[in-house]
């Protein structure tokens, strides 16, 4: 034990930064483990399983409250065995207590806080409780058990069966696709929550939800849906002008509380990160909106800075609380401005930085404090100093890089520098397409490093994934999440690079999660492979939310690997996800976002387009800058293995095929006239 510390629990063995943040609790916390929960067993002892995550604040409230606290670590350690879990560690474990949780009580949220039987089967759950009322509940459910422990056990086994049944995608009433028309009056139905002034949905607070973005970009460029479109549009702009997107530092917050976008709840999230750069990467290629490329830019500044390792992955998260001035922890600290310090470190640039950014009542958040947000556009500010475009830009950027300086002396927020493998694919994506849309190779090397980092750190000898990752250990074993990922990213990286070693990586792992993950019916995959020890359940997730649903995400792998391996028949497994979730999409949209990509590939032509010969990666990127979301690229200098490469690569000629379902039209010999081909019926 450190001679500093009091306390020292099993914690101080793990790697995760939000366990070893527990790792000196008085609390005799342990993770997860099987060793764990057959010591439960053995001494017939309830546990106690408390989840979080490092930039989670009220989990920072908790442990302040209760798990420093030495009166309830006596109770928790006298009647329990007390497992701590980081949840982006563990989502399998967290999936199930969080289903759990929202069974018991109607709703969920973090800090996640569950007794169970010895065997891992829930009875008791909630969120932030505090210290009287958590010693109360606790020597409550410890007695419980004691006397009653029939009626424990008989609660236990209902609620196992709920949580069993509710994993179950029950069959459809109509065994076919979605057809254009269901997938209209699906997005015509949840058009009414849109906020189409403010962006987002009518309430706070507001999440930027990339991956339902994402899918009505795709929508709206394929129907012609100009309300769509505009409403995309107008969330992408006031997302980029709130205060939500850190207009200092680049990158946007986890969230924003309020309607307008304003403040945030001031944690940064890989994962969010990552999907708004593809998100903006798009829309700039669809646009060609200054604003959407200066996002991009700005928040992969932002993750290179502050998230990137030295071996080229991506760290997790940065905590919403930092210490202020007074050495008082509090959330937003290194990111809120007072005006009289604007005004000192600005000087004659305050006047025109205070109307470009709102240091007026409408960007004040909270006593003398203010938030940035925009509302005006350039020209209406330029205008109104009388200033061109151009030289706004340069006294605002001038502006930023000063408080950027300033910035980076104040006490700086926690960083979870464990490296997530499907948050990393995340960003191996959002480079490719930032690398694709902005003709920006610089991005592209970056993708290429921090795959070469995954291929290094978290592959394991037999070619299955980990999980995570951290000082050079890797120790808990892939979800599905992290394969389908992998695997997006692996497509994208071969698009762009024409390399087969990444598309036949892509299928590799395909064919691990068909061996391993996927359910005796065909029609889902699990999350956790069959060959991992299961408590409760293995989950099926299904539900598109912040990040894409695991299964959502492998439909539409299977699909695009398909017109590259037609052999392998993954076409029929995504068609028979599709068909077994069409129920689940058409009456819950909002949640199914990512799934609704497929029927927009059944419903208009999807183009393979296929270039080859010695200009191969020049004609590429010059069709590449466009938003072209139906398509799905391959192609070859001198030679290649795929199917549809054969025969098709001549010596001294480039050429470019546009084909459907591996059926190719003549070729052409300019990108010029492969473009009027692909925007002719979609």
């Amino acid at each position: 034990m450190s001679k500093s510390q009091k306390h020292t629990n099993s914690l101080i063995h793990e790697t995760s930064p939000y366990l070893l943040q527990h790792a000196h609790n008085p609390v005799d916390w342990c993770a997860w483990s099987t060793e764990t929960l057959e010591r439960a067993e053995k001494e017939d002892k309830l546990l106690l399983v408390s989840i979080g995550y490092a930039a989670c604040h009220w989990c920072h409230v908790m442990e302040h409250e209760c798990f420093e606290d030495e009166d309830v670590a006596r109770v928790m350690n006298q009647h329990f065995i007390n497992i701590k879990i980081d949840r982006e560690e563990r989502p399998d474990i967290d999936h199930i207590y969080m289903d759990a949780l929202q069974m018991m009580t109607g709703s969920g949220g973090w800090p996640l806080n569950v007794v169970t039987l010895p065997d891992g089967r829930p009875f008791w759950g909630a969120t932030y409780v505090k210290k009287e009322q958590w010693i109360k509940v606790l020597e409550q459910l410890s007695q419980l058990y004691k006397k009653d422990k029939a009626r424990v056990l008989e609660y236990a086994d209902q609620l196992t069966q709920g949580l069993r049944s509710i994993n179950l995608i029950p069959s459809p009433e109509k065994d076919e696709p979605i057809d254009l028309e269901e997938l209209k009056s699906a997005v015509k139905n949840w058009s009414q929550y849109f906020d189409t002034f403010l962006g987002g949905y009518r309430r706070a607070p507001k999440f930027m939800m990339p991956v339902n973005l994402d899918f009505l970009l795709h929508y709206g460029k394929l129907t012609g849906d100009s309300e769509i479109e505009d409403y995309v549009h107008t969330t992408l702009r006031r997302m980029a002008y709130g205060g939500v997107y850190d207009h200092i530092g680049g990158g946007f917050s986890r969230y924003a509380v309020d309607v307008k976008w304003h403040v945030p709840h001031f944690e940064k999230m890989l994962y969010d990160n990552a999907q708004l750069i593809s998100l903006y990467a798009k829309a700039y290629a669809a646009t060609g909106e200054t604003l959407y490329k200066n996002v991009v830019e700005e928040s992969i500044a932002f993750v290179c800075r502050e998230l990137r390792s030295p071996g080229g992955g991506f760290y997790s998260s940065l905590d919403a609380d930092s210490l202020d001035t007074k050495g008082v922890l509090k959330e937003g600290a290194f990111y809120v401005w007072k005006e009289e310090e604007l005004r000192e470190l600005l000087k004659g640039d305050f006047p025109l930085f205070a109307d470009y950014y709102n240091i007026n009542d409408y960007g004040l958040w909270e006593e003398d404090l203010y938030v940035l947000i925009r509302d005006a556009s350039r020209e209406e500010v330029a205008n109104k100093h009388g200033l061109t475009k151009e030289m706004l830009d340069q006294r605002i950027h001038a502006c930023k890089e000063i408080l950027l300086a300033k910035r980076e002396s104040r006490s700086r927020p926690r960083l979870d520098d464990k490296i997530l493998t499907s948050w990393n694919a995340l960003m191996v994506k959002a480079l490719v397409e930032a690398s694709r849309y902005l003709d920006n190779d610089t991005y592209l090397n970056m993708a290429m490093e921090t795959t070469e980092f995954m291929e290094r750190s978290i592959v394991s000898e037999d070619g299955s994934l980990y999980h995570n990752h951290k000082e050079g250990k890797s120790t808990i074993a892939g979800f599905l999440e992290d394969y389908a990922l992998l695997i997006d990213g692996y497509i994208h990286l071969y698009e762009v690079t024409f390399t087969e070693h990444w598309i036949h990586r892509a299928r590799e792992l395909t064919d691990h999660c068909l061996d391993h993950f996927l359910n005796p019916a065909g029609d889902l995959f699990f999350f956790t492979s069959d060959k991992e020890a299961v408590t409760v359940r293995r989950s099926v997730e299904t539900a598109d939310n912040v990040i894409p649903a695991s299964n959502s995400v492998m439909a539409t792998n299977l699909y695009r690997l398909s017109l590259l391996f037609p052999d392998r028949n993954y076409d029929e497994t995504a068609s028979r996800m599709l068909r077994t979730m069409r129920e689940s999409i058409l009456e819950n949209p909002n949640s199914h976002a990512h799934w609704m990509h497929l029927p927009l590939y059944n419903s208009y032509s999807f183009r393979e387009v296929v270039i080859t010969g010695e200009s191969a990666n020049d004609y590429r990127k010059s069709l590449q800058h466009h938003y072209l979301p139906n398509t799905l690229f391959a192609g070859a200098v001198q030679k290649g293995s795929l199917s549809l490469l054969r025969d098709r690569i001549q010596k001294d000629k480039t050429l470019v095929y546009i084909c459907e379902a591996g059926a190719c039209k003549l070729p052409v010999s300019s990108p010029e006239e492969a473009l009027v081909q692909l925007q002719a019926g979609g």
